[in-house]
């Protein structure tokens, strides 16, 4: 994945971008994209129902049905990493990143 410029170009009275068909194959999209503001930007989807996120409880449930051997983790907790100091330097943003454009500050008007 990567960044793409897209040229704007006037159709009629509006505007609009045209997608490379690699990415409209990739992401499966056929005539119509869900377009979602962000905070951070625009993102575009193909049309139809995003797909459903699992809660914790499914999550678990899931796992335990799977009878998946966990036990090639154990040799993890060997490693150290639980006794080393966790830093959050992200802030408190939690489901998206900071956009890479702009001040997060609001800066004050002078009277």
């Amino acid at each position: 994945m990567g960044s793409t410029t897209l040229k704007v170009a006037r159709i009629g009275n509006s505007r609009g971008v045209r997608l490379p068909a690699r990415v409209l194959r990739r992401y499966r999209i056929g005539d119509a994209l869900v377009m979602e503001e962000r905070s951070d930007g625009i993102l575009l989807r193909p049309a139809g129902p995003a797909s459903r996120k699992l809660s914790w409880d499914e999550t678990a449930k899931e796992m335990a049905a799977s009878r998946e051997d966990w036990n090639e983790w154990e040799a993890a907790v060997a490693d150290g990493l639980d006794d080393l100091p966790w830093q959050d330097r992200r802030g408190s943003r939690v489901a998206e990143s900071a956009p890479p454009y702009g001040s997060a500050r609001k800066r004050r008007r002078k009277r």
